[in-house]
């Protein structure tokens, strides 16, 4: 009784012969039709049809010899087309992730797609987790193919847009993006009991008549002590040196909806002759702490109420803060500051 052969798939270049049902089950064909099947652009009989011969004019390019060590099992040609075929350039990061960043020559559509669909597929072989896509604003135009593909927006910073991608089924564990803004604010105060104030000609208090501290934002990269003494400088033209963090507070939906957390800075002025900043800062004085303290609005916010108080704590040495001192840790070989009470410490040791 005559049997029909079974459909092989042959390549003479490197010798090898699989039956069809073997080919269509190696990693890197099943791999494509899956991610196909998710993008919606899978036929449901034509697809492996359409597929096939570009795999075969991809195995017929490969070399003999790299064909030759991958030869000792049926699965193992497949494997390295996967390890060869054009794909993103890409690192991995700590937590089994890839990290792309896409630089060079403007890029179209269509050829980021034909490196981003294998890309994803080789990654989820690989057993990769998230992806996370650098885009310069330069190649802008390739943020709606990523969003199309299934990626999202991370966070964006002026020169470049970040995307993210979950591979896995298993739920998303990517962290998100910064949830916080950090501010400063300065406490200065003179051995004349008088705390260095500003009013400022926009914010909430602008107009209103009350005094306030100097504050600010720190800026990307600035630490919280350099932040202080800038924010005093560019507001007052008072040159001070920090002391150590008093206190600090943490509020929510703040910024656009960011956490924020605000250092109360306790600051020893350098200088005495103030140059108000002419673009923001409508007075600025040396004024009596007394003075400063009886001010209605003071009484009405704690937090003013508070800071005046542990100011005044801290000046009559009735307190203690939190002191920078200059670390490195076992994640970063960067510098770093850790802030602690170092009088306790200097205290314990001698």
């Amino acid at each position: 009784m005559l049997r029909s052969r079974a459909p092989m798939f042959c390549n003479r270049t490197v010798g090898l012969c699989l039956p069809i049902r073997d080919f269509c089950r190696t990693p890197l064909l099943v791999s494509v039709l899956q991610e196909r099947k998710r993008l919606g652009c899978l036929g449901p009989r034509s697809e492996i049809s359409r597929v096939l011969p570009g795999f075969m004019r991809r195995i017929s390019s490969q070399s003999n010899e790299k064909f030759a060590s991958a030869s000792a099992n049926a699965s193992s040609p497949m494997s390295a087309l996967l390890s060869d075929a054009e794909i993103l350039p890409g690192r991995s990061d700590d937590h089994g992730g890839v990290v792309v960043e896409i630089n060079g020559a403007p890029m179209s559509s269509d050829s980021f797609l034909s490196l981003l669909r294998p890309s994803i597929s080789k990654w989820r072989q690989q057993g990769k987790r998230g992806v996370w896509l650098k885009l310069p604003i330069e190649h802008a135009n390739l943020v709606q193919p990523a969003v199309e593909e299934g990626f999202w927006y991370h966070h964006a910073e002026p020169s470049y847009l970040m995307l993210v991608y979950w591979i896995p089924s298993s739920k998303n564990t990517l962290p998100v993006n910064a949830t916080h803004r950090v501010g400063v604010g300065a406490f200065v105060i003179n051995q004349k009991r008088e705390v260095l104030a500003v009013q400022e000609k926009s914010g909430k208090l602008s107009g209103s008549g009350y005094w306030k501290l100097p504050t600010g934002v720190i800026e990307h990269g600035e630490d919280i002590f350099a932040g202080a003494v800038r924010e005093v400088k560019e507001e007052t033209g008072i040159d001070a040196e920090f002391v150590e963090v008093l206190a600090f507070r943490q509020s929510h939906m703040a910024f656009f909806d960011k956490s924020d957390l605000f250092f109360v800075c306790l600051m020893n002025p350098l200088s005495f002759d103030i140059q108000k900043q002419e673009s923001e800062i409508e007075a600025a004085q040396w004024m009596p702490i007394e003075e400063f303290a009886s001010q209605p609005i003071v009484h009405k916010h704690e937090l003013l109420k508070y800071i005046v108080e542990v100011g005044l704590a801290r000046f009559e040495k009735c307190f203690c803060g939190f002191s920078p001192l200059s670390i490195r840790s076992v994640f970063s070989n960067r510098q770093s500051s850790l802030y602690l009470n170092t009088e306790y410490l200097n205290s314990r040791s001698s």
